[in-house]
């Protein structure tokens, strides 16, 4: 029984920029960092494949941000609000 070895995702980027340079073949690289040639090329095609998710990634923060900064005024106004409620009854009672 094999061990499956995991690789962290800045290794298998360094991995696959070697791949897209093609200074090596993909079975010099896999060589060096020891693994199959067959994982180079898979990483490299899911690289291809899913690239644009990293743009994608920055326009949802982006736009998290933008709902996180609309809360925040929100919860401001209505410590204000309270502050001055309280402060009201306070007055009143």
């Amino acid at each position: 029984m094999s061990a499956h070895r995991k690789f962290n995702p800045q290794l298998k980027f360094k991995i696959v920029l070697e791949a897209i340079k093609r200074e090596k073949s993909h079975t010099e690289i896999a060589r060096q960092y020891g693994i199959h040639p067959q994982m180079v090329a898979n990483w490299k095609r899911e690289f291809f494949q899913k690239g644009s998710a990293v743009f994608e990634r920055d326009q949802k923060k982006e736009v998290a941000c933008k709902k996180m900064e609309e809360l925040e005024k929100i919860i401001g106004q209505q410590t204000i609000e309270i502050q001055l409620l309280k402060k009201f009854l306070g007055h009143a009672s």
